[in-house]
């Protein structure tokens, strides 16, 4: 069974291949006929043309890379590669993955930044409501805030909001 299955798959295979370079002609014969082959028609025949795959390049014909002017680009009209669709598609991936991550940074500083406006702005407004209010004196106690350590905080608040609140 094995056997089998291993045989026909050689055969499918080979199949393939052959039809993958398999080259079809048209033409029209002496007698006025359309002729279909897949051997090229007499040199007699004048007006004939390839159907399926296109023909191979002529003897001399540079292919591939060569086929480029030296250090120009690649001709306007020749088929990309698979390893040129693939950098090109993987470009495509790299620079949409750059655009989601600036997108997802810039989102991310613009709500920091709505945060630091309502924070500044409730600190603001607790500063101007005159109440008394108790800061850490850094020395692990705490002191009352002076009224002109309230206006310079005041300012502050004020520039704080200027620069975030926009």
């Amino acid at each position: 069974m094995k056997t089998a299955l291993i045989l026909a798959l050689a055969i499918a295979s080979t199949a393939t291949v052959i039809d993958a370079n398999a080259q079809t002609y048209q033409w029209k014969d002496s007698s006025g006929r359309t002729v279909i082959s897949d051997t090229p028609p007499p040199a007699s025949v004048r007006n004939s043309k390839a159907i399926g795959t296109s023909p191979p390049p002529a003897i001399g014909t540079p292919t591939g890379d060569a086929a480029q002017a030296p250090g120009g680009p690649p001709a306007a009209n020749a088929p990309k590669t698979t390893a040129e669709k693939d950098m090109e598609f993987r470009k495509r991936q790299q620079e949409a993955r750059e655009k989601s991550d600036k997108e997802a940074k810039e989102a991310a500083q613009a709500a920091q930044n709505r945060e630091n406006c309502e924070r500044a702005r409730l600190h603001l407004q607790a500063l101007e409501s005159g109440r008394r209010m108790i800061l850490p004196d850094g020395k692990g106690g705490e002191t009352f805030l002076e009224d002109a350590q309230r206006g310079e905080e005041i300012e502050r608040t004020r520039n704080t909001i200027a620069e975030s609140c926009k």
